[in-house]
């Protein structure tokens, strides 16, 4: 399957959250992705690396780290070790972004940059070499549950452009009000990789609401589940 969909817990039950990473899996998606917030880059507080760690046993599903969180270079190491195999800084907040990115490959990680609505594209395009994943932000990070930008579409089809310019095997996500109803709009600028958030857990069943995504992506009736 080509397109990947990412599950985001942000807005899951944080009471059961291992549970939620078994339910996911068995949803049919493609990775976890840990919304970890400082209460600094952005105005909220989440979960720490302790928390993840602990989720680890309930799924074998690939984990990534979104640090949304001011010089995030300290604490790259437990996040790793908290088994996240992805970590993705923000462009915002890494003075020296090359060696922050090298780092995380040191680590023994993938390594991926966010970009905020805001902020250029011009700003990864030095460190194309050193990406895994590009992560194009379609909400102002902070909170789940908003509504997605559609002006960032052209922006989503700029980093495709640079990505084939690039030569080198960079996914594209995005994330920030991916739903049923507009998970075709960055697909067709040229995403390939989706973090759903509130959608997922609005309608009590992640298995539904993913048939319903991959109907969106163009996918059969009766679609497989995520490999």
């Amino acid at each position: 399957m080509k397109n990947q969909l990412v599950a985001s817990v942000l807005n899951a039950d944080l009471g059961r959250l291992g549970e939620v990473c078994t339910i996911l899996e068995g949803a049919g998606l493609n990775a976890i992705q840990w919304d970890v917030m400082d209460g600094h880059f952005v105005p909220n507080l989440t979960v720490g690396a302790g928390v993840i760690a602990a989720c680890r046993p309930a799924t074998g599903l690939p984990f990534e780290a979104h640090l949304m969180i001011d010089a995030p270079e300290p604490y790259l190491a437990e996040y790793v070790e908290a088994g996240c195999e992805t970590i993705i800084v923000h462009a915002e907040t890494c003075t020296h972004l090359h060696r922050t990115l090298d780092l995380i490959h040191d680590l023994g990680a993938k390594a991926g940059l966010a970009l905020n609505p805001s902020t250029p594209l011009d700003a990864c395009v030095h460190v194309m070499d050193l990406l895994d994943l590009l992560l194009v932000m379609t909400v102002n990070p902070g909170f789940g549950g908003q509504s997605y930008i559609e002006t960032m579409e052209s922006k989503i089809a700029a980093a495709r452009n640079l990505i084939e310019g690039s030569g080198r095997e960079v996914s594209l996500e995005v994330d920030g009000g991916v739903s049923p109803a507009t998970i075709s709009q960055p697909a067709a600028a040229g995403a390939d990789r989706f973090v759903v958030g509130s959608a997922l857990y609005k309608q009590g069943d992640p298995a539904r609401v993913v048939d319903e995504l991959k109907l969106s992506l163009g996918y059969s009736s009766n679609p497989p589940r995520a490999e």
